[in-house]
């Protein structure tokens, strides 16, 4: 897994437990072409190959299109990706743990670059919404 910069002007990271088997959370929220049908903040995305470390995907939030790449695909534990917006350079990686037949689910992300320092404050509430707004998505989308 590709470490999160914890000294990034833009940092957040969220649990919730998801009444699912990893397995389940796991095949929707690597389904990226599908993420549109469930997470609500995503008009569209295409994963441009297999699902695999090294292959990019296109998706568009926020009126924003980004590119990312995948940097860890391991099933039904960790996942995750890196993108860059502008100027700004986003690592985002997802874990998965069962604890007594739910499923324990991490995100975290961080932001770097001179518009994450410049707009901190905005960039760090708009990260930590937008990671309660997906989990809980993520967890209707699964139970």
């Amino acid at each position: 897994m590709k470490p999160i910069n914890n000294n990034a002007p833009v940092f957040n990271t969220k649990t919730i437990l998801i009444n699912a088997k990893p397995e389940n959370v796991w095949t929707v929220l690597t389904n990226i072409d599908g993420w549109n049908t469930w997470l609500t903040t995503v008009s569209k995305s295409k994963l441009n190959g297999p699902l695999t470390p090294g292959t990019t995907f296109e998706w568009k939030t926020g009126g924003m299109k980004i590119r990312s790449k995948l940097h860890t695909v391991e099933p039904f534990s960790n996942f995750g990706w890196t993108g860059k917006v502008y100027d700004i350079f986003a690592i985002h990686n997802w874990t998965f743990k069962e604890v007594d037949g739910w499923t324990e689910v991490t995100v975290s992300e961080s932001m770097e670059g001179f518009s994450a320092r410049l707009f901190k404050k905005y960039f760090n509430k708009s990260l930590e919404n937008g990671m309660i707004k997906s989990l809980q998505l993520l967890k209707k989308a699964c139970e």
